[in-house]
């Protein structure tokens, strides 16, 4: 039987095809199944981090279904938006790829550190990847206990416990190609 992890990530990251650049319309379906994985949690403490990634997603979707051929890759979405004075696309990618290092930080730094509460945990990956953006504080005292957390998601043994890892490296992957991306084409990331 699928845990509720296997249940809700319809894709896995390890499966978004990069060879020419991020799979666009693969990324969003990743990244959904990321974001749909929060209401596993047991806690509102992140529904704000939740909301923000999913209005990033609707706009990078609406950009991509205009020419789907023509931006089938992130990449390619961005270069395609690139000569407007507002891009709501490139800017929902950059903020995207913030809140999914925020998520991959902290879900890696809590397997590697299983003595760590997750509160630990986010506080230490917020301070890694989102503070330098803005003041926003998490509520780490709503932050579910590390057990409950592990037990809803149904990560509770190795082999899933290597299956995260797995889709954690997928996800690590994609971030190092996108902050590549923006050391290529830093006007991408002023808005």
């Amino acid at each position: 039987m699928a845990s509720p992890f296997e249940r809700v990530i319809t894709r896995s990251y390890v499966d978004v095809d990069t060879s020419n650049g991020i799979h666009t319309e693969q990324f969003l379906e990743a990244t959904h199944g990321l974001i749909n994985m929060f209401d596993l949690f047991g806690s509102s403490a992140f529904s704000v981090v939740q909301n923000d990634m999913r209005n990033n997603v609707k706009k990078i979707r609406t950009w991509f279904v205009n020419d789907t051929k023509a931006n089938d890759t992130l990449e390619k979405l961005m270069a395609n938006e690139s000569h407007l004075k507002k891009r709501q696309a490139t800017e929902a990618v950059v903020w995207l790829k913030r809140g999914l290092d925020f998520t991959a930080q902290s879900l890696i730094h809590s397997l590697d550190n299983p003595k760590d509460e997750l509160s630990v945990s986010f506080i230490k990956a917020y301070d890694a990847t989102l503070r330098p953006f803005h003041s926003f504080i998490l509520a780490m005292n709503a932050c579910p206990w590390r057990k409950d957390f592990y037990a809803n998601i149904g990560i509770e043994d190795e082999k899933s416990i290597q299956l995260m890892r797995e889709w954690l490296d997928g996800l690590f992957k994609i971030i190092d190609k996108l902050n590549r991306e923006f050391e290529q084409y830093p006007a991408y990331l002023r808005h």
